[in-house]
Order: structure tokens, then C-alpha cells, then sequence
């Protein structure tokens, strides 16, 4: 079952991939490293504007769709959501408008974030109907409409930049247009689907109180991942914040696609099992999930922290390449964590409405990654940035893991976890023991066929998950068939 929704969320993952990768090797290529600087910085304001003002409502929307359904109140249900985003975007436009007017910054930068706000209010448009869609188990239509929007907003944007003076306004544009044709195609569905529906007071509070605590949280989160670019800006200068932002973009961006990978596929399967079967069936999901993660994600953040000098070589422009290969070990195990707590042990509080405890963990959390970052940059530089971010996430994770317990029995297969390690660490030697050729794009291709080929082996020795009762189900049919 799980194996088979993974499957459906393939496209959007292989999308994502594509244009987190493909952005890092354009972007760094024809950009210099103050205005992929400014890019990375604009993004990340983004981020934290889009976490503010619509992250609660989204979260709203995939949180109570099942309920609503099950209730039949799936109407009132969406226009009270629809009648939300309108409040929020009259209200959020006058003061990202004014604080664009008042801020004393540079040109280029107020044009980013200009576009930046454009595509932030068509997205969240979009959001609200890719969030019904994955809570639905649409996946087709969630598949088709995500990564639609990423490649287009990715190749209007390269456009833009190639052929426009916009700068790192171009990415944001692009983006803007790429929801704008998506919209097309999906409002008038969603629309549809809300139409008779009543906006009901009581139904927003819900959402408000719910949706507001998980805001928090990832506000608190956000800063915990990006924050610590704007003390790097500040100690460092825009051009150390270009190098910092290009190795996250390789290492934390693709372990962030296989958690997204996971939490689309899984989060909405438990939340339907809780409000329909109970706290066990939802066990049963989750503790399949945890097992899988393990075997895919542990290798993949060892896999990055191995090849890093090649990987950066090939894809990183030269003006930020050598600061990108220097951190990114550091960010793929900051990534691991980080996925890991948000993509698993935060669901206990999530799915038990406990979002105001995990706000106030990661508001600790946060705190910790400043005072941390405070004390390492000036010491050590975008090394310092980097291990602050590392303990603050070890930190956390072990605490959210700890406290949510409490709410919700989490499934902990240790078993599985420790045999991905151990399978890990083996693919580790063997990329060790693979000699240098000196051509970068020769030496990934080497590690990293090496590495796979070693760590399924042992993957499938070990059992990890059960992997080898999917060869047993793909031989199977096969086996019909030559017997018909």
C-alpha cells in the first residue's frame, strides 16, 4: 500500500530533483556569487513570509479534509478555507507592500522580492488545491499539477534570467507564472467543489488554533534551517551566503525531496487511518514508513557527504564551489536529522493536535541554533554555521522525540534503523577504497555506482524493511505470465 503510493509521488519527486539540482548548476553558472547571494537570501525571506502568513491555513486544510469528508462537510469545509486565503492576502498585501516601501534596501533585492510576493499569493492559491488533492489520495492529479508547476516556473525562470536584466527577480517570476497556468486548470475544480458550501466562524477557529501553533513551529524550523544565512551575511558578506546556500541546495535540498517524498505519501494514509480505524491502524502505517525511511534515506546522506568534491565539481559554479564542497557534509547530516524529526516524530504532535508543544520545542530549538551560530561563525566561518546547525538539530531531534511519546506511541523500529546503518557504513568503505582519477564528473559516476551497487547488496542481505519480499512480488507476476 505504501510502497504503491510512493510509486504515485514519483513524478513530483523526480521534479523536484531535477529543477534542486538544475538550479544550483544555472543559477551558480550565470549568476555571480553576490547576486546568487541575494537570490538565496530573497528565497529565504520567501520562505519565512510564506510560513507566516499561509503555512497555518495549508496545514489546516490537509489536517481536517478527512474528518470533513467522513462528516460530509466538505463543502463548508473549502469555502471556509477559500474565504480565509482572501482575508489573508488583503491583509498580508498591505503590509508586505509597506514594508517593501519603508525597508531601506538595495534595488535588486526589492525587485526579488516584489516578484517573490507575486508567486508567494498565486502559490498558496494553487496550495490550497494540491493540499485537497494529496489529503483525497488524488495522486494522479496532485503528480500532474505539482510537477508541472515546478519544471515550467524552472524554464520560465532560466528564460527570464537569460534574456531579461531582472536578476534574481527572474527565479521568482518564473514561479509566479508557472501557479498562474496551473490555477488554470485546477481553481475552477476547486471552486467547483466548494461551491453551496457555508463559511463558518467556528470551523476558521479550529483551523486558526491548529493551524497557528504549526506555523509557529515551522517559523522556529525555518529559522533553525536558514537563519543562520542573514548572521552569515552579516559576518561573512552576501558572497559567503551564495557558497553556504549552494551547498544546501545540493545536500539539504535532496534529502528534503525524499522526506517530502515520504510525508506526501505517508502523512495523509495515517491521518486517514487514525480518524477512521483508530490510533493502531495509524501505528501500523507509520511504523512501515519509519522502517523505509531508514532504508533510503540513511545512505543517501552518507552517499552525499562522500562524494562531495565531485558532486560539487560537476554542478556548483566555480565562484562558490569550493565553500559548497567544504560544508556539505555538514548539511547532508543536518538534512538526515532534520528530515527525520520533521517528516516522523513530529507527526505525535500533529496528529494528536498537540501543535502548541512542538511550537515551543522548536522556538527552544531555534534560540539554541542563534546562540550557537553567534558564538561559531566569527570562531570558524561557514564550517562554525554548519556544526551550530548540526547540534542544534541533534538537539531537537532527541527532545521532539522523547516528549512526543506522550501524545502518540510512535513506532520505533530499531531494527531496521540499525541495519540501514550498518549497511551504510559498509557502502561507506567501499566508496573509501575508490581510488581518485581526477576528473570530477568521472569520480562521481565511480563513487557513486560503487556505492549503490554495495549498499543494496547489503541492503538486501540485511533485509532492511523487508526488501526482499519486493522481488518476490515483482517476480511474481512475471511468472504468470510465462505461465500463461
Amino acid at each position: 500500500m505504501i510502497g504503491r503510493h510512493l510509486l504515485g509521488y514519483l513524478p513530483v519527486q523526480l521534479s523536484q530533483a531535477i529543477v534542486g539540482f538544475g538550479a544550483v548548476a544555472v543559477f551558480t553558472r550565470l549568476m555571480p556569487a553576490e547576486t546568487y547571494g541575494l537570490y538565496a537570501l530573497a528565497l529565504a525571506a520567501l520562505s519565512l513570509t510564506h510560513i507566516v502568513t499561509f503555512t497555518w491555513l495549508e496545514s489546516a486544510v490537509a489536517r481536517f479534509h478527512a474528518r470533513a469528508e467522513v462528516r460530509g462537510r466538505l463543502k463548508d469545509h473549502l469555502s471556509t478555507v477559500y474565504g480565509l486565503y482572501l482575508a489573508i492576502v488583503l491583509i498580508a498585501g498591505v503590509a508586505i507592500i509597506t514594508a517593501l516601501y519603508l525597508l531601506p534596501l538595495g534595488l535588486a533585492l526589492k525587485n526579488a522580492l516584489s516578484f517573490a510576493a507575486l508567486s508567494l499569493v498565486l502559490r498558496a492559491l494553487l496550495q490550497i488545491g494540491l493540499e485537497t488533492h494529496r489529503a483525497a489520495g488524488q495522486v494522479a492529479r496532485f503528480s500532474a499539477l505539482e510537477s508541472g508547476y515546478l519544471m515550467l516556473g524552472f524554464m520560465i525562470g532560466v528564460g527570464l534570467l537569460l534574456t531579461t536584466d531582472l536578476g534574481a527577480a527572474s527565479v521568482f517570476a518564473g514561479t509566479a507564472c508557472a501557479a498562474a497556468i496551473a490555477l488554470v486548470f485546477d481553481l475552477p475544480v476547486m471552486l467547483r467543489r466548494a461551491k453551496g458550501g457555508k463559511r463558518q466562524p467556528v470551523r476558521a477557529k479550529a483551523y486558526a488554533r491548529y493551524g497557528a501553533a504549526i506555523s509557529t513551529s515551522l517559523v522556529f524550523e525555518h529559522l533553525l534551517s536558514v537563519g543562520d544565512r542573514f548572521l552569515i551575511a552579516a559576518f561573512l558578506g552576501s558572497g559567503a551566503v551564495g557558497a553556504y546556500a549552494a551547498g544546501y541546495g545540493l545536500a539539504d535540498r535532496l534529502l528534503d525531496i525524499l522526506f517530502i517524498w515520504f510525508g506526501a505519501a505517508v502523512w495523509p494514509m495515517t491521518l486517514r487511518a487514525f480518524e477512521r480505524d483508530g490510533a493502531k491502524a495509524a501505528q501500523d502505517v507509520a511504523g512501515q514508513a519509519a522502517s523505509l525511511m531508514a532504508l533510503i534515506a540513511f545512505p543517501a546522506a552518507a552517499g552525499l557527504a562522500l562524494v562531495a568534491g565531485p558532486l560539487t565539481g560537476v554542478i556548483v559554479g566555480e565562484s562558490v564551489r569550493d565553500g559548497a564542497a567544504m560544508i556539505l557534509p555538514w548539511i547532508a547530516l543536518s538534512g538526515l536529522l532534520n528530515g527525520m524529526m520533521t517528516y516522523y516524530f513530529h507527526e505525535a504532535f500533529t496528529i494528536t493536535r498537540k501543535s502548541g508543544v512542538m511550537a515551543m520545542l522548536m522556538a527552544g530549538a531555534a534560540v539554541l541554533n542563534l546562540g550557537l551560530n553567534l558564538l561559531f561563525i566569527p570562531a570558524f566561518g561557514l564550517i562554525g554555521a554548519a556544526a551550530a546547525t548540526v547540534i542544534a538539530y541533534l538537539l531537537s531531534l532527541i527532545i521532539c522525540a522523547t516528549i512526543g511519546q506522550r501524545y502518540f506511541a510512535l513506532p520505533l523500529p530499531w531494527g531496521d534503523w540499525i541495519k540501514a546503518a550498518s549497511a551504510t557504513m559498509i557502502m561507506a568503505a567501499a566508496v573509501y577504497a575508490v581510488p581518485d582519477t581526477g576528473t570530477a564528473w568521472l569520480d562521481l559516476i565511480i563513487q557513486a555506482g560503487c556505492g549503490a551497487v554495495v549498499y543494496v547488496a547489503a541492503a538486501l542481505v540485511f533485509n532492511i524493511a523487508g526488501c526482499r519480499g519486493w522481488l518476490s512480488q515483482i517476480s511474481l507476476p512475471s511468472q504468470s505470465l510465462e505461465a500463461r
